[in-house]
Order: structure tokens, then C-alpha cells, then sequence
């Protein structure tokens, strides 16, 4: 329907945009001056403590400083209301006076008619609310009863019985003079086939009466009474009020209770609504007998940002919950998501609330994880990743996932959440893997290299062998690792791997390694940036504070590929050779303790001197005439601290030498 020029406008005039908002907020009156019509409150649409909404009477419109929501005041009532423009446009047209225009004959007949469909619908709810007092009703009372539904809940929720008769529902209605047709185009009966006279939709089902948004009746569902019957619940046929893709259970009373700060849960079926309501989760909903679609998760989503899905801990809700992830990734935006409640084993919400009540449920509701979780969940759970193939296969199918998000911003933070999962799934649990098993070029890895037990104290050989000195060079080639790269980021996708398996001991530095690793992919310029943002900026200026690590050429002057790849190359090398050779200690130093007075094998006494020269000796090719200028913050060395650091890089001045 088209509206005539100027209607619009003389309906804003005559409405006060801080009235129609002021129905759905608080204002603060600190900050609102009313006078000016200069309006504050939490914002509606996002449901925060501080007001950072606003709104000018002066210019006619909100503007919310925390989510960026803005309009007028239409916009205002078809966001709030989840009405169409023309909707928004007759809501505000009653409170103004205004006579709406006269509208195109085919649309008037079409909305004259859907009214009158709605009325036929009212007139069945007062039927099967009736027909639930009868004796005919009896077992069904009682196994509303059962599931702990009280008079009061009964009325609340409109709950009615259909009784087991071909044309009861029929009968009432054509008594009533409803015409027949509507009571067809309303679901509620069905023409004989045989040309007799039409017979009921549902019969011996005990009856939920389902509203669309505005309030309205639009359908039923309904249980069967028969354990028998084919349909254990059906729902009404899709009608010119109907569309069961774009429809919830409870979609009004739980749109209200979600705007006043609760959290929108939903459940699979009618039951486990109304328990989670009467419990006191008011704001919960449910798809109508079919997963959710497309168009019920746009409705979710402008309720609430980040809806809580509630399945049931069977099989098939956690089938129900990954076909959901499917279709909601390509739909997500900025701040809308999901997260996912799963229940106990065997129980669905209503089991656990009877059972434990209802702070077992908000335990479960507290414990939702997010999407992506439950995506790798999906991807990991119960497989093994013992080979090479599979984790490649792994990060496929994962990749394969991600790449169907749209927004660029979510599907890189994904990518990082998903590398942080790995990276948990696949670190280190073993002192054994070292360095990860990298193998430097130009470096053989040593074989039968075996970690000690956790918690093993090392023995008094190996203490003495395995000195303060040489956990020093550990700490700074791991220092030089990570500062290298750090300030060398394109050569990080090369060391990847070796960066995620490396042991770093000290705990600064593991922080440091996890940063990077989750920020690989950040910007080459914003590297450092992105990992101060996270670890915050002390870690990385003791990092570079020390002197050896300032006066690296790679750290000094950064730029250089070659000698970057070169000098982390060198120091995981000698990092793998050091802690060989400290493990290898510690085995043979325990050999020998378990030896109790035995005479000791040669063969013993051999790997020792061996452990101990490699210790003592890290083949390191020493180059005094490497040139070491003095470092950006002023670090400067020693000849002995020159000559040591020398040893410890090897050939990186040569090369830098070279270049």
C-alpha cells in the first residue's frame, strides 16, 4: 500500500519520539533533560547498564552510542514490535488519531481476510480450552498432572484437548456461523475425499495454541493421547496465517521478557517452553516441529544478539545443534552469534527441571559454549590425530567450515580460535618432543632421546652437569627465537611449526610464543602491536631489554630475511643439541644411581663423557670478528660477553658479514 505525500511527515509531527521510546525505556534523569528533549537510558536493543542511548525530540530520531542502533520512531516501533513498516505505520497512525489511507482493494481484502481467519482461530482456542474440562479429557488432565502443570499454568498457557471426534471442532464452529471456507483456510479441518463432510484436523490431542508476534492465534500443536499414533505431535497446516518457517512458540511473551534483561533460551518442543517458562526462564521459544530455519534465526536474532540454544542430550539434539551450526555460519554478523546448552544425557530441559530443578538448568544455561567450539567439538570428538594425514585432514574439513562465513572479521577470528584450539589439541605433553622434533637445517636429530618422568628431580651428576650456565643459554637462544621473529614477522609462517612445538621454560616466554602463534596471521606492520595488545607491552620490553637479545643483528636491524631464517634456524638447532644432551644426562646419571654399588657398565661411563662434552662444547663455531654495534637501546657488550655471544649465534654474524 502506497501512502499519500506528507502522511509520514504530519504523522512524526504529531508524535514525540521520546513517547513512543519512553514506553520501552528507563530513562536516566541525571543525564536527560527533558525540557530540551535531550533523552538518556540503557539502550533497548542491546540491553546494557549505562545509558548510551539517545534520543532528540528536536531532530526525531535515537541513536545508541554503544551497539550504533539508530532511526525514528517507526523504525523504533519495528524493531521493538518485529512488525512490518505498514504495521509500524498503523500502530503509530492509532495513537496519533490519524485515519490511515485508503488502501489498494486486493490488500484490503487480503488483510480483512487474515483477520477474520485469526477470529475463526480464537473461537478454536475457547473450544479446546472448554473441551480439557470435560470427562471425555480426563486422561489428558491427568497426564498434564503428570508433567507438573497446575491449574494456574494451564490457563497461562491456553492449553486445551481436542477430542476424539470426526467433526467436533467442525459442528461448533458451522453452530457459531463460521463460514466454511474459513474454517478450512484456518487449518482447522480438512475436505473428505470422499465428498462427505469435512473432518477435524486434530483429534484426541491434547492442544498449544501457537501466537505469532503481535499476539495473534495462528495455529495449534498438538499431542497425541494414542502411544500409537503415526504423528506423536502435529502441527496445523501452513495457511495464510501459518508459516511454520517463520514462526516460534512463544514468540511475544518471550520477545518482552528478553527486552527486560533475560536471556532468550531456545528449547526444541512446547513443553520444554512452558517448563523453562514456569520455571522462570520466561524468555524461551522453539522452532515448531522442525529444525530452526533461515528465517526463525533472523527472528532470534533480533531479539537478542546471542540466543542460547537448549538441546536435548541425545543423540539427535546434538544432530539438531550442528545442523544448526551449518546453516548459521553464513549468516553471521558483527556481535550476532549463538551458544548451545546441551543437556544432560537423556533428558531435555523439562526432564532436568523435574527432576533437579531449575538451578540445574541455569547451571547448564551458565556452562554454554560458543559456536566455535562446538564446530571443532563436531570435528575432534572421538577421532584420532596420530598421523600427519590426518591433521591435514583435519585442518580441511575445518577450513572448509570457516570459509563459509561471510563477514571477513568473524571468519578471522575464527581462523584464530580454531588455530588457539589446535594448538591446545596438538602442544607439547611430553618433555621428550624437546623442541617439537624440529630438525634445523644442516642438524641430524638424535635418536633415543627420552624425557624423565614429571616431577623427577634430577640427580646430583646430572645437577652438576647440566649447570646454571647452560639453562642461561637455553633462556636466551629462546629469548633470541622469539625476538627474532617478533621483529622479523615475515618469516613466521616458516617457522610455524617449530614455534608451535618448541618448550619454551621460561613463562614469560611461553606467553609470548602462545601470542604469536594466535597473531601469525596479523597484519606484518601490526605484529607487535597485536601481541602488547594481548600480553600487554611489560613482557615485550623485558624481552627486548636484555642486552644479548637487543645486540642480535636480526633484532637490531630487521628487514633481512635471509639472516632472520638463518639466526632462528641456528638457535632452535643448538636449543635441540642442548636439551639432548641434557636429557641424555639425566638417563644416564639415573642408570648409574639405580647401579647401587654395582660396577659401572663402560657402556654408561661412555654416554656420560659424550652428554657432557656435547653440554660443555654445543658446537658452536665461535667468530670473534663478528661486528656487534651497539643495539637501539643502548646495549652494548663486553668483549667476554661478545665472544659468549658469538658462540651462541655461530655463523649469523658471518652471514650478516656476508651481506
Amino acid at each position: 500500500m502506497s501512502l499519500p505525500p506528507g502522511f509520514l511527515d504530519e504523522l512524526r509531527s504529531r508524535l514525540s519520539i521520546s513517547d513512543v521510546v519512553g514506553r520501552k525505556v528507563m530513562w536516566d534523569a541525571r543525564k536527560s533533560n527533558q525540557g530540551k528533549g535531550d533523552m538518556w537510558a540503557p539502550c533497548p536493543f542491546h540491553h546494557e547498564k549505562t545509558a548510551s542511548f539517545h534520543v532528540d525530540d528536536r531532530k526525531g530520531y535515537y541513536y545508541c552510542f554503544g551497539c550504533q542502533a539508530k532511526g525514528d520512531a517507526l523504525s523504533f516501533v519495528k524493531e521493538t514490535e518485529n512488525v512490518s513498516f505498514m504495521e509500524a505505520v498503523e500502530i503509530l497512525a492509532g495513537e496519533a488519531g490519524m485515519q490511515m489511507p485508503a488502501r489498494d482493494p486486493k490488500a484490503a481484502e487480503k488483510l480483512d481476510r487474515a483477520s477474520k481467519l485469526a477470529e475463526v482461530m480464537e473461537q478454536a482456542v475457547q473450544y479446546f480450552r472448554l473441551q480439557l474440562r470435560t470427562s471425555t479429557a480426563a486422561e489428558a488432565r491427568r497426564y498434564l498432572q503428570g508433567r507438573g502443570l497446575s491449574e494456574t499454568a494451564l490457563e497461562r498457557w491456553e492449553i486445551g484437548f481436542a477430542p476424539d471426534a470426526w467433526q467436533g471442532l467442525w459442528d461448533h464452529l458451522v453452530g457459531k456461523n463460521v463460514p466454511e471456507d474459513l474454517i478450512l483456510g484456518a487449518g482447522l479441518a480438512k475436505p473428505s475425499q470422499k465428498g462427505g463432510k469435512p473432518y477435524d484436523t486434530f483429534r484426541g490431542r491434547i492442544m498449544f495454541p501457537i501466537r505469532d508476534a503481535r499476539g495473534r492465534a495462528i495455529a495449534f500443536g498438538g499431542r497425541a493421547m494414542d502411544p500409537n499414533d503415526n504423528a506423536k505431535y502435529l502441527n496445523s497446516p501452513e495457511t495464510e496465517l501459518f508459516d511454520k518457517g517463520r514462526s516460534l512458540y512463544n514468540h511475544k511473551p518471550a520477545r518482552e521478557a528478553a527486552g527486560k534483561g533475560q536471556q532468550l533460551v531456545v528449547a526444541e518442543g512446547y513443553m520444554d517452553v512452558i517448563a523453562l517458562s514456569e520455571a522462570g526462564f520466561a524468555a524461551s521459544v522453539a522452532p515448531l516441529g522442525t529444525a530452526v530455519t533461515e528465517n526463525q534465526l533472523a527472528l532470534l536474532w533480533r531479539i537478542t544478539d546471542e540466543p542460547i540454544i537448549a538441546l536435548d542430550g541425545d543423540t539427535a539434539g546434538l544432530r539438531a545443534a550442528m545442523r544448526l551450526v551449518d546453516l548459521a555460519l553464513p549468516l553471521l554478523q558483527s556481535g550476532k552469534s549463538l551458544r548451545f546448552a546441551i543437556m544432560p544425557e537423556g533428558q531435555d530441559p523439562d526432564d532436568l527441571i523435574r527432576a533437579s530443578g531449575a538451578s540445574a538448568v541455569q547451571n547448564v544455561m551458565d556452562g554454554a559454549i560458543p559456536m566455535v567450539q562446538l564446530l571443532w567439538r563436531r570435528e575432534t570428538e572421538g577421532r584420532n590425530f596420530d598421523s600427519p594425514e590426518r591433521k591435514a585432514a583435519l585442518d580441511k574439513a575445518l577450513r572448509q567450515k570457516i570459509m563459509l562465513i561471510t563477514d571477513p572479521s568473524i571468519r578471522s577470528h575464527y581462523g584464530q580460535a580454531i588455530k588457539d584450539l589446535r594448538w591446545d589439541l596438538f602442544r607439547p605433553q611430553s618433555k621428550a618432543r624437546l623442541s617439537g622434533g624440529f630438525t634445523p637445517r644442516g642438524v641430524k636429530r638424535g635418536g633415543g632421546w627420552k624425557a624423565p618422568a614429571e616431577g623427577a628431580m634430577p640427580t646430583t651428576q646430572s645437577s652438576f652437569l647440566v649447570s646454571s650456565e647452560r639453562a642461561a643459554e637455553g633462556h636466551l637462544r629462546e629469548a633470541v627465537v622469539l625476538a627474532t621473529l617478533l621483529k622479523n614477522p615475515a618469516v613466521l609462517p616458516e617457522f610455524e611449526d617449530a614455534l608451535e612445538r618448541l618448550e619454551c621454560h621460561d613463562p614469560d616466554h611461553r606467553r609470548i610464543q602462545g601470542a604469536l602463534l594466535r597473531h601469525i596471521e596479523a597484519d606484518a606492520d601490526m605484529l607487535i602491536e597485536s601481541v602488547e595488545h594481548e600480553i600487554g607491552a611489560a613482557l615485550l620490553e623485558k624481552l627486548f631489554a636484555n642486552k644479548h637479545v637487543a645486540i642480535a643483528p636480526p633484532v637490531r636491524r630487521p628487514g633481512n630475511i635471509d639472516l632472520a631464517s638463518m639466526c632462528v634456524n641456528d638457535a632452535l638447532a643448538k636449543l635441540t643439541a642442548q636439551r639432548g644432551h641434557e636429557v641424555e644426562v639425566r638417563e644416564v646419571s639415573q642408570d648409574l644411581d639405580r647401579n647401587d654399588g654395582e660396577p659401572v657398565d663402560e657402556n654408561l661411563t661412555w654416554r656420560l663423557r659424550e652428554a657432557a662434552e656435547g653440554l660443555q662444547g654445543g658446537g658452536d663455531d665461535a667468530d670473534d670478528t663478528a661486528d656487534f654495534d651497539v643495539a637501539d637501546n643502548g646495549a652494548k657488550l663486553s668483549r667476554d660477553e661478545r665472544d659468549a655471544f658469538a658462540a651462541l649465534l655461530g655463523s649469523i654474524g658471518k652471514a650478516e658479514n656476508s651481506n
